[in-house]
């Protein structure tokens, strides 16, 4: 196990949030084929997947991942990453990252995962009520196991996070290498700016969750009645009118290159400083296929200012 968050296969980490909601384990496990046969090797998960749907307790995904592992015999060939620090009533407390809560949540999704170790386990979001240097210590704690091959941090701001990565030099302690804030076309201020900055000055890894924001940069959401068409389609909102020239825009790159909206949208953030592979997720064979992809997908200089423009 390496000490930095690893990277391997194709630049693009599968999304595990449906995995148990939206996708039932056949398709789930379809999905997981498809991925793998299409040379992708990480997928992100977190213990909290999918505790929001009625009589699920979070896991749901994690169980699904681990069985999908464990039949299909290719723990050693993939990169798992998942997170802990959102499962709770309210949507999280601060005591869940006392050491011997972090160091039981790992423990159970290893557990749900059946496997012993996982190669990159994030703390899912940030407390700023907690000192920076206790989530640097229980995350710490739970590295210096064996059990977790790196560290990550999710939701956190420049300036935590850069309390995070001199805590840990101070203490000697492990430091975050890695961090998953929301990053794509139509989101960019919470990486873009301080947050990029550091990353890239401090060498961490960047691996943005909603890279196809909920569905909308594939352009299946075009008009009101779109939002019918999956449960995800009631978070579009404003996108619906605010999001219009960056389709444009997107429609127009795929004219010229024959790649799909959901390609460029993920070649678009692989291009981008400090991004390692961007995260998305899907609920189809065919679906995965589309985003595996992008791997292939090159946009010009041109094509990625008209992008950034668009937005």
């Amino acid at each position: 196990m390496s000490n930095d968050a690893a990277i391997a296969g194709i630049p693009l980490v599968l999304g595990g949030n449906v995995f148990g909601w939206t996708a039932d384990e056949d398709a789930s496990f379809a999905v997981l084929d498809a991925f793998y046969e299409g040379g992708g090797r990480m997928i992100d998960t977190a213990d909290v997947y999918s505790a929001w749907v009625d009589g699920h307790r979070g896991g749901e995904s994690e169980t699904v991942i681990g069985k999908w592992l464990a039949s299909r015999g290719v723990r050693a060939d993939m990169r798992i990453h998942t997170k802990t620090g959102m499962l709770a009533p309210g949507g999280g407390d601060a005591a869940l990252y006392a050491p011997e809560r972090v160091l039981a949540s790992l423990g159970a999704s290893l557990q749900r995962l059946q496997t012993d170790y996982v190669d990159l386990y994030y703390a899912h979001r940030d407390y700023e009520e907690l000192p920076v240097a206790d989530i640097v210590a229980a995350f710490g704690a739970a590295f210096a196991t064996g059990k977790a091959g790196s560290l990550g941090a999710s939701n956190f701001s420049a300036d935590r996070l850069a309390a995070a990565l001199d805590a840990a030099k101070a203490a000697g302690s492990e430091p975050f290498s890695a961090l998953q804030n929301e990053y794509n076309l139509v989101s960019r201020s919470k990486y873009e700016g301080a947050v990029q900055d550091l990353v890239v000055a401090r060498g961490l890894k960047a691996f943005p969750f909603y890279g196809l924001a909920n569905g909308f940069l594939t352009g299946k959401y075009r008009e009101t009645a779109d939002m019918k068409q999956s449960v995800r389609g009631g978070r579009m909102g404003e996108l619906l009118t605010t999001g219009q020239p960056m389709l444009a825009a997107m429609d127009g790159i795929a004219a010229e290159t024959g790649a799909t909206l959901a390609q460029i949208a993920l070649a678009w953030l692989a291009a981008q400083p400090g991004i390692a592979a961007p995260i998305a997720s899907a609920t189809s064979a065919a679906q995965v296929r589309d985003l595996c992809a992008m791997a292939s997908v090159s946009l010009d200089e041109d094509q990625l200012a008209r992008l950034t423009a668009a937005a």
